[in-house]
């Protein structure tokens, strides 16, 4: 029986087909972050921040911050259009160590609680479909194994290709996105009239309760978990068409679409509920909507939900395993993790294993704990990922190294990004320094992991 041929690599040393147009690029970045986020997020938000103008400005800070991101990513995912995005930036930018950390706390931290935290709200809104009360025993237990079968099918539909998974995202992308748009427009058309909890205007300026500054940084985390999703792209550089330019216009076009839908979204919300009762509304777009059509809204929303959160789950289910790829075909991880399906063309090792780390975390931890776990994991990296622009502009000028795009804003605008990310981080240490003292201790613990690693490899 003869062995498969190993696919060759494109000139960007790439080994996967290149099968996403830009659209399609444009639907893996927004089907990858509008999920649990809006459902979940801004009752966190509102209870962190509970003044009505502060609440909106974390919202407006943090959009102003990934559109920083995404515009510091488009001169990395032009110059480095590679499968594993960030892990190859901070290869490039730093040295494989720093990129080693970064598939080490992928493998351990950061995936997993994603996969977790979109699967839960889906699963949460499933049974709520149902008529079943998912905050409440036995079905509180239940959300666990349904958000781990949600897991599984993902994973399922990204193993047989990336031609499937790439339609079914687009087609639920352009679903959820436009239920968003129509509940904004049904609000304000709809929902006013004051009185009675109808939208008012006056929540705007209503008087709310003081904003701590340490609270204002934990519920930027928050909103950032809700923004995370324009960094995904960059892990599936490999496999898009005419990478230079269509990764730029994707990174920009997706990332400023969800800034604009969730300001708006959360205008809605603020318009239809008094911030205080926000605060105690974790199933808000359920609120808002049964204010604006009554019971069929709740149904209708629980739809859009359970839509979002699996087009959010399949798109990171689509990008992550290509950082255990990117490291197993760097040699930074076992070789059989970069195995391609001689088939279905997809790093199937890399999905099976993705599936099973975020079948593992689902089963014990909590919405909340998922979510800030992943932003105080992930967001080291993509700051030091940002930081690269700055080391290979000194290291590999563009008189050595063309850029077929550069930042809008250098150096202002990947320096912000920097600054805010370490501001971040620094206030959630601060507030929380058992939770996020782990986290960070898990991360270091792979430098040892690391030169181990290579020692084994030696001998």
């Amino acid at each position: 029986m003869s062995t498969p041929l190993r696919p060759v690599a494109d000139r960007w040393g790439d080994r996967l087909p290149r099968r996403l147009g830009l659209w399609s690029a444009v639907a893996v970045l927004v089907g990858s972050t509008i999920g649990g986020g809006i459902f979940r997020t801004p009752a966190i938000i509102a209870e962190r921040v509970p003044a009505p103008l502060p609440m909106f400005g974390v919202w407006t800070l943090g959009g102003l911050l990934a559109l920083c991101g995404a515009l510091t990513y488009a001169e990395l995912a032009a110059l480095f259009p590679r499968s594993g995005g960030v892990y190859v930036y901070v290869r490039e930018g730093f040295g494989r160590l720093p990129a080693f950390l970064f598939g080490w706390s992928e493998l351990l931290l950061i995936r997993a609680s994603a996969l977790g935290a979109i699967a839960t709200p889906f699963a949460e809104y499933f049974l709520r479909s149902l008529g079943l009360d998912p905050t409440r025993p036995p079905y509180d237990g239940v959300v666990h194994w349904v958000a781990a079968l949600a897991i599984v099918l993902t994973a399922t539909l990204n193993y047989i290709g990336v031609r499937w998974s790439a339609l079914l995202l687009n087609v639920t992308t352009g679903a959820k996105y436009g239920a968003l748009a129509l509940l904004v427009l049904l609000a304000f058309a709809v929902g006013g009239g004051g009185g009675g909890g109808r939208g008012d205007f006056t929540h705007f300026t209503a008087p709310g309760g003081p904003v701590a500054g340490g609270l204002f940084g934990l519920a930027l985390v928050s909103v950032m978990w809700a923004y995370d999703g324009w960094g995904d792209l960059s892990f599936v550089g490999g496999e898009v068409r005419d990478p230079e330019r269509n990764l730029p216009r994707a990174l920009i076009l997706g990332t400023s679409a969800v800034v604009a839908i969730y300001l708006l979204v959360n205008a809605a919300y603020l318009y239809l509920l008094p911030i205080g009762q926000m605060a105690h509304s974790p199933l808000v777009a359920a609120d808002a909507a049964q204010i604006i059509l009554g019971r069929v809204g709740v149904g209708l929303v629980s739809l859009v939900v359970m839509v979002a959160t699996f087009s959010t789950l399949l798109g990171s289910m689509l990008t992550a395993p290509r950082i255990f790829f990117a490291m197993s075909d760097d040699g930074l991880f076992f070789k059989q993790v970069s195995r391609v399906h001689p088939r279905f063309q997809t790093p199937w090792v890399a999905i099976v294993l993705t599936a099973l780390l975020g079948i593992v975390y689902v089963s014990f931890r909590t919405f909340q704990q998922l979510a800030d776990q992943f932003v105080v994991a992930i967001f080291p990296f993509y700051a030091l990922a940002a930081a690269a622009v700055f080391t290979l502009r000194r290291r590999r000028p563009p008189a050595l190294l063309p850029r077929p795009v550069r930042v809008v804003g250098y150096p202002v605008v990947p320096a912000l990004f920097v600054l805010a990310t370490l501001y971040m981080l620094g206030n959630a240490l601060w507030q929380d320094p058992l939770f996020t003292g782990l986290a960070f201790a898990v991360i270091l613990a792979g430098i040892p992991v690391y030169y181990i690693w290579l020692k084994r490899r030696v001998t």
